[in-house]
């Protein structure tokens, strides 16, 4: 058939072939159809090469124009050939088609020739029998096609977004997505969904679900009426008080903006002082008493001395220009180094002030604190240093927790109690000055308060706001409040070594490996922590990935080839419990006297490795090492432990979290050991999942940090982290209200009467995402704090003035109302803290089988909780709970925290009016399990998820996230799904996180199954 063409008859369609670096040759590939072509073109191109793929045969063409080929273009081919001149392409409809014969060419370049027609795979496969082949050429004419559409989609400002769910896409989705990522795009695969967006997508959307498996996850109805029966007939039974609970808390505000006071949460409110001259008699006669007893102490050999001291602080030699600009100015910023005295001398110089200028009697200072712990210790410093007992003129107020008099006139306080003291009175009446100490920190209750304080300045000319930061970041605050103006207040620290990593290493001889580095701590905790971190290495922060990319590029020639050889081991996402025991011996051994403060995590990270150096020998000595904690959790008496000072020869560590970087100052400090890290709360507003892991800290945390060993000698510093590592950290940390969820303070914003919780928040310093405020102001709607015009409900009124989470409150309401009280503060205490039941990896079948005996066969670690604490209880009465925590593997510490909570819970319902002071009516009905269970479920609601029987499998499903994943420390609720079968079940769960970055959800302790709860 040489020189002769082969005429073939058919119908064929078009489609591409992979293009060439150059670009420069098109491929056209032809396969036999039944369908008809539709459109007439002509375009000149060059003879390529008739090539054999599979059963199919593609012949290729250099063209000598580029022509815009119309996409989905179906016909038929005549293809005339005469030698090795131009050639002439035709699509006809109805006519044979030509092909030239074979002249194989190995060496064709073959490009892209995008145009298709649209074909499903089935199709595809069923007529040509070579997917591989077919898919090969439909991808880049679909990676084409959907080029334009996306260019539309970026042109459109009207839309938003691309839904298909064609298979090929599906197929095709890993190169659309890479497609989408260049031209600036979102992407994501919903099961049989692909989406492009404009902007993030979450992991789930139950809009795209076609199963809808929301709309399983409900209570069966005969559950539901079960639960609301015998609700109702425990409430009818209930002894109705004639007193009303809490109204009269929450009558309307009155016309001048202020609220009745409860009088028992923040004491008696003084009474409006009248301009009469009888009053201004009396208060100048005060004022001049203390006057005179303040010239009495200052003259005294005891206050001359605390003078002399306290003008060596560097915050004296800015005290006059203090209060100048607080007299000429509402609003002073005040930045001040460690060591600088700015937190105990600046709220004085103000009261001294005001005493010598004899207005002592009518002047109220406020200095709020982030921390008890700090609100206290500095109240008792600022005493001592006025020669007072505390809770004249100085006093403190924390929650539960109070040293004050009618004369206090300077009071330390955290700024929870604060904002708690603007529900009932929003204009701070009598308060003279406020001062908002550690606003670097940037709490959400701090970045809370700055704006109701900045939208109460216009209508309080005579108030005056003094913001104090420990670190350089001023001009933020200033702008905030009009570019008030700043002060700077220079440190004083000794000199600090600093001993990174790698120096560390370099020093000690201490080698790191693969297997030194595993953080043990010693219960199931650690399969957790695993897990999170896993989900921690696929969403990295940027700074995690900051920290990734310095240690690639570091270099660290001027050490050891040991050292180097440790580094290169180095796990980033370890704390380094050995570590910290090699350097803390080394530095006992070695070093000269003086404390060793240790910033660890969190709680979980200061038990852990208490633990571990309470067994080495030389640590673990108490008569060479005094080992203390401090912890936010801890009762005051055990935190005011650390500032004493050991016996001779015996070196204090303490171990403490980030609340040891500026709340708190421990004078006898010379060694500092950082990890590096503090647990943060970050909160994923897309998918609405909260996430409390370690997170490396911000250039200005581990320079607060270093300061600490500076105070009162030179000091060292040890970072167990590189050098680079350091380099690589954010300057700042970021605001808690961008990485929190906001149902607390939504609350807040409401019963203060502050109008629109999207728009107050827009006012923030750095508002958060509206989506963030979105999802906290659907929650508290579903769970009937909020009505569907943004308004306080009954419910959500009395939620606002309990400081738990609304979730943890509602299940305290519901317990006070329901009489099972005692019962249902052992859940909320159990749930605020962490895991009591402990599962060592070495004894993890007994810590199971001792936990199955609380669970009594009914799968609830929340009954399993309440009965665990009831027998502590007991037997702390018979002075033997250690024992018992140790024979039923519970953690001595969780059950005293549990119980330090407890008590906490009790004390505000009954300031708060919810129970009386007599607490046997609200626990008439403690000993019923059912009720116990019905009121857990309408505490945690809507933290619910259905259980779906399959064949050989079982599916959980949630209200908001579709088909999750479960891990329980409990494994009887496994035992549970073997023997359930046919059976609707629900389970209760207290909180999730995202672990994947696929549609799973993962829920953890405590939950309980609800089948027949009643």
């Amino acid at each position: 058939m040489a020189g002769h063409p082969a005429l073939i008859q058919g119908y064929i369609r078009t489609t591409t072939a992979t293009a060439t670096a150059t670009g420069t040759v098109r491929s056209v590939r032809f396969h036999f159809r039944k369908t008809l072509g539709k459109t007439l073109k002509r375009f000149p191109l060059s003879l390529g090469s008739f090539v054999t793929v599979g059963s199919h045969q593609t012949l290729a063409f250099k063209p000598l124009l580029s022509p815009a080929l119309p996409p989905r273009h179906l016909g038929v081919v005549r293809c005339c050939y005469g030698g090795r001149a131009e050639t002439t392409l035709e699509f006809l409809d109805r006519r044979a088609v030509a092909l030239p014969p074979l002249y194989l060419q190995q060496s064709s370049n073959y490009g892209r020739f995008a145009y298709q027609e649209p074909f499903t795979d089935e199709d595809s496969d069923r007529e040509f029998g070579s997917p591989q082949h077919v898919m090969g050429s439909s991808t880049l004419d679909n990676l084409e096609d959907w080029k334009f559409k996306l260019t539309m989609l970026v042109r459109n400002k009207d839309e938003q977004e691309v839904v298909s769910r064609e298979k090929k896409d599906r197929r095709d989705f890993e190169q659309l997505s890479a497609l989408a990522t260049r031209m600036g795009l979102n992407s994501r695969q919903y099961s049989r969904v692909v989406v492009f967006s404009k902007v993030p997508l979450p992991n789930y959307r139950p809009d795209l679900d076609d199963r809808r498996p929301q709309r399983e996850v409900v209570l069966p109805f005969g559950l539901q009426r079960e639960v609301d029966g015998h609700l109702n007939a425990y409430l009818s039974r209930k002894l109705v008080h004639k007193r009303s609970f809490i109204s009269n808390s929450f009558s309307k505000s009155s016309s001048d903006g202020c609220e009745a006071t409860d009088g028992g949460l923040y004491g008696p409110q003084e009474t409006s002082l009248q301009n009469s001259p009888a009053m201004e008699r009396i208060l100048r006669q005060k004022s001049l008493q203390l006057r005179g007893r303040q010239q009495e102490w200052l003259e005294s050999p005891e206050g001359q001395k605390m003078i002399e001291f306290r003008r060596s602080l560097p915050a004296f030699k800015e005290r006059d220009k203090l209060l100048k600009a607080i007299a000429q100015n509402q609003v002073v910023v005040v930045s001040g180094e460690t060591g600088c005295g700015k937190t105990t001398q600046l709220p004085q110089y103000v009261l001294e002030s005001e005493i010598e200028a004899a207005r002592g009697a009518s002047c109220s200072i406020i200095c709020t604190q982030p921390r008890r712990i700090s609100a206290i210790s500095v109240s008792e410093r600022v005493a001592a240093e006025r020669g007072e007992n505390l809770g004249e003129s100085v006093g403190y107020k924390v929650r539960l927790e109070g040293m004050k008099g009618r004369n206090t006139r300077l009071l330390f306080c955290t700024t929870g109690v604060l904002l708690r003291r603007l529900l009932v009175d929003r204009s701070l009446k009598g308060v003279t000055h406020v001062i908002v100490d550690e606003i670097h920190e940037r709490g959400m209750n701090e970045d809370f308060l700055l704006i109701v304080l900045r939208d109460l300045l216009p209508c309080r000319p005579d108030l005056r706001l003094i913001l104090m930061s420990a670190t350089l970041n001023s001009e933020l605050f200033s702008s905030y409040f009009g570019n008030a103006p700043t002060l700077h207040i220079p440190g004083f620290t000794y000199p600090v070594r600093e001993l990174f990593l790698e120096d560390i290493l370099e020093r000690t001889g201490y080698r790191l490996t693969l297997y030194n580095q595993i953080d043990d701590y010693g219960q199931e905790k650690s399969w957790k922590m695993q897990k999170q971190a896993q989900a921690f290495r696929k969403r990295k922060s940027q700074i995690a990935t900051a920290v990734e990319d310095a240690l690639e590029a570091a270099h660290f020639m001027g050490y050891g080839p040991r050292t180097q050889d440790s580094l290169s081991h180095w796990n980033p996402n370890s704390i380094g419990f050995n570590l910290i025991e090699h350097v803390l011996c080394h530095i006992v051994k070695n070093e000269r006297p003086g404390a060793v403060l240790v910033f660890m995590t969190g709680w979980d990270d200061i038990n852990s490795i208490k633990d571990q150096l309470h067994s080495h020998p030389i640590l673990g000595d108490p008569s060479r090492v005094l080992l203390l904690a401090c912890h936010g959790s801890m009762a005051s008496s055990e935190q005011r432990l650390i500032f004493d000072k050991p016996e001779d020869g015996v070196r204090k560590i303490v171990l403490a979290t980030n609340m040891a970087e500026t709340s708190i100052t421990i004078n006898d400090v010379v060694f500092v050991v950082d990890c590096g890290k503090a647990k943060e709360t970050s909160y994923d507003a897309l998918n609405n999942t909260p996430c409390l892991l370690p997170s490396w800290v911000s250039k200005a945390a581990a320079r607060q940090r270093r300061g600490r060993a500076g105070r009162v000698q030179p000091g060292e510093c040890y970072r167990l982290y590189p050098r680079c590592v350091y380099d690589a950290f954010a300057n700042y940390q970021s605001p808690e209200l961008l990485r929190t969820p906001l149902q607390s303070l939504c609350l807040q914003i409401k019963s203060l009467q502050l109008g629109s919780i999207s728009e107050f928040l827009s006012r923030a310093l750095q508002p958060p995402e509206p989506l963030s405020v979105q999802n906290a102001v659907e929650y508290l709607k579903v769970i009937g704090a909020l009505d569907e015009k943004e308004e306080l409900t009954v419910l959500g009124r009395h939620l606002a003035v309990l400081p738990v989470e609304p979730k943890l409150g509602k299940m305290l309401i519901f317990g006070a109302v329901f009489s099972c009280l005692d019962p249902i503060m052992t859940v909320v205490a159990g749930l605020s803290v962490r895991d009591p039941f402990l599962t060592p990896f070495d004894k993890k079948d007994l810590a199971e089988s001792a936990k199955a005996q609380f669970s009594a066969r009914d799968y609830s670690d929340h009954l399993a909780l309440i009965r665990a604490y009831d027998g502590w209880k007991d037997a702390e009465g018979k002075q033997s709970g250690y024992e018992y925590c140790w024979k039923n593997f519970l953690s001595a510490q969780t059950m005293k925290a549990i119980d330090s909570l407890r008590k906490q819970f009790s004390h505000l319902l009954k300031e708060t009016g919810l129970v009386n002071q007599k607490t046997e009516n609200c626990n008439a009905w403690s000993h019923d399990d059912h009720l116990i269970r019905a009121v857990i479920c309408a505490g945690l609601f809507p933290g619910i998820c259905s259980v779906v029987n399959k064949e050989k499998s079982i599916a959980l499903k949630t209200m908001d996230d579709g088909q999750v994943l479960l891990y329980s420390v409990s494994s009887s609720i496994f035992w549970y799904f073997g023997i359930s079968e046919g059976i609707a079940l629900i389970i209760l769960f207290h909180w999730r996180t995202c672990l994947l970055e696929v549609c799973a959800f993962h829920f953890y302790f405590p939950t309980m199954v609800l089948d027949r709860i009643l």
